[in-house]
């Protein structure tokens, strides 16, 4: 099994306290095309600490060709950046 993080481009809203919740990203796939992806639902929020960075964890799913997928998105505190997290 082979494991991904991926930097995605998000559109999210924040809470007045900072917390963020995402609304849709951007992914550019191997063959250099672009998708986008509505977040339909987000399952779980949970926090953690990887190398010793604070993370938002969202496991999330969505509806893609008629299907639906469950994914994890990643939200790194200390640098503000996204990353769509799979396996």
């Amino acid at each position: 099994m082979k494991i991904l993080m991926q930097p995605i481009e998000m559109i999210a809203w924040f809470t007045l306290e900072g917390t963020p919740n995402p609304i849709r990203y951007k992914m550019t796939s191997a063959d250099a095309s672009n998708a986008v992806v509505k977040v339909d639902r987000i399952l779980t929020r949970s926090e953690e600490k990887l190398a010793g960075n604070r993370m938002i964890i969202f496991r999330c799913q969505s509806e893609l060709n008629g299907l639906l997928k469950l994914y994890e998105l990643k939200y790194e505190l200390s640098t503000c950046k996204w990353y769509l997290y799979k396996a």
